[in-house]
């Protein structure tokens, strides 16, 4: 159980790069302010990918939480 609570999930499950990073934008792009976006993926480069692009955005990176091979991240829209 998280410790978030999103207004949205986002699942990337089996999208590779630059996939999840891209459904990402669309979704945040979406959002109202301060609402929380939770991504979930299996793609290990978006552990890199979505801190780096909510830094350059503006955006917050909350964290990240595993479940074995399942990554769930979650971003909040500035």
């Amino acid at each position: 159980m998280s410790k978030y609570h999103p207004q949205r999930i986002l699942d990337c499950r089996g999208d590779a790069c630059p996939l999840p990073l891209l459904k990402t934008k669309k979704a945040m792009a979406e959002m109202a302010s301060g609402e929380i976006l939770e991504v979930v993926g299996t793609d290990p480069g978006s552990k890199n990918d979505l801190p780096s692009w909510a830094n350059r955005t503006g955006n917050l990176y909350l964290g990240e939480e595993e479940e074995g091979d399942v990554f769930h991240f979650f971003l909040q829209k500035k």
